[in-house]
């Protein structure tokens, strides 16, 4: 198909959930991106950081290959062996739990909120305390979670049991407590609500009171997990440890899956009938998902993510002392950013231009999330970018 026509096509026949840039992705390479003209461009924001070991890495290849011709689906009323090794290696790398798999973030976290309210069942508690600019997904019950009212406008009335209080702020997360509180849904760095790192402080004092009041803690790994901040989930950064985990986006590789672990005191609430998946934890993306630990452990890419992460995150600062266009900057490990004095849109299309993708979030914060196994000079790279479009940006 031609340019023009592949247009025509996503006006006529696909629905307009998304705002399209231009340009037409025909391949991917590490963190390089072909357009259908063949331009080449340097991928720092991989799909939300689906892309965290680097488009097509060949261990996650390898893993697609060796089983599409075996065996692509087997419903989950049976077994197979890649489903039982993907749930202990997520386990090895957490806590003592159990896994269930789903298909995306939205649906891991659909599946920790049942859980909590199962659990909450006993004593009549169900609701579930969550953070302004939090994003837990744009199911119904996530998007209840989600404390952003853009993404709920034209979808209320919101189902009922969440209470949304100020991210950071311990005073208002004590009086959002109740009798009918069950547990607490957070994400440590905001990825969608403007790249908003949680406190320490914040964070014990949640964990303090969660154990205190029998609470569970859930904390929504979905951006933050599978190595992007230096340790394999970001919980690990905060010496605490989760009731309930969710995880998707980095963890297939550019497979679609997401995951839920619980500790396994809480994790046989959910019995047969109450909680499914039909697609959940398939034969091939499980396989793709094994070749993603494998490539992170054999490639060193933890510690990579950390020696690159501070680098790009002094090479930030140093940016921001030069030009008046940037007010701060934030993050941790490959999870980073900055906030623009202006609109960040302008700023994103100029480094398009220049083959490089970026993303804003929140109107004036410029995500950068590259894989894991990012190198010096593509960070040089991408930063000589920025610098040069920020020049033309007023």
């Amino acid at each position: 198909m031609k340019s023009e026509d592949i247009f025509a096509s996503y006006k006529d026949n696909i629905m307009p959930t998304y705002n399209k840039t231009p340009v037409i992705f025909v391949k991917g390479k590490g963190s390089r991106l072909w357009d259908i003209r063949g331009k080449a461009y340097l991928d720092f924001f991989p799909g939300w950081g689906v892309g965290s070991v680097g488009h097509c890495h060949p261990k996650v290849m390898q893993g697609i290959r060796d089983q599409v011709g075996k065996l692509i689906f087997i419903p989950n009323n049976y077994y197979h062996p890649f489903q039982a090794r993907l749930a202990e290696e997520l386990v090895r790398w957490s806590f003592p739990g159990k896994v269930f798999f789903a298909n995306s973030g939205a649906e891991a976290n659909e599946g920790a909120i049942k859980l909590a309210r199962k659990y909450g069942a006993r004593s009549g508690k169900f609701e579930i305390i969550t953070f302004q600019n939090a994003f837990h997904g744009r199911t119904l019950a996530t998007l209840a979670a989600t404390g952003q009212k853009k993404y709920q406008d034209g979808f209320l009335p919101m189902p009922e049991g969440f209470r949304q209080v100020s991210f950071n702020d311990t005073a208002a997360f004590r009086s959002a407590l109740n009798d009918k509180t069950a547990a607490v849904m957070l994400e440590l760095i905001q990825g969608e609500g403007g790249l908003n790192v949680a406190t320490k402080d914040f964070v014990l004092e949640i964990r303090r009171v969660c154990d205190e009041r029998k609470l569970l803690l859930i904390v929504d790994e979905v951006q933050t997990g599978i190595g992007r901040t230096g340790s394999m989930f970001c919980y690990q950064n905060y010496g605490i440890t989760p009731d309930i985990m969710t995880l998707a986006k980095a963890l297939g590789g550019g497979m679609p899956i997401g995951a839920m672990v619980a500790k396994r005191e809480i994790a046989d609430l959910l019995t047969p009938g109450m909680h499914a998946s039909t697609f959940g934890g398939g034969p091939v993306v499980c396989k793709a998902s094994l070749g993603v630990f494998k490539a992170i452990r054999q490639d060193k890419m933890l510690q990579n993510c950390l020696k690159m992460g501070e680098y790009f995150k002094d090479k930030l600062h140093s940016l921001k002392e030069s030009s008046p266009l940037i007010k701060d900057v934030r993050g941790m490990g490959l999870m980073l950013g900055f906030e623009l004095n202006l609109p960040g849109r302008q700023l994103v299309e100029k480094c398009l231009e220049r083959g490089l993708l970026i993303n804003c979030t929140h109107e004036r914060v410029i995500r950068l999330m590259p894989a894991l196994n990012i190198s010096k000079s593509d960070i040089d790279k991408c930063l000589k970018i920025i610098e040069q479009s920020l020049k033309e940006c007023s």
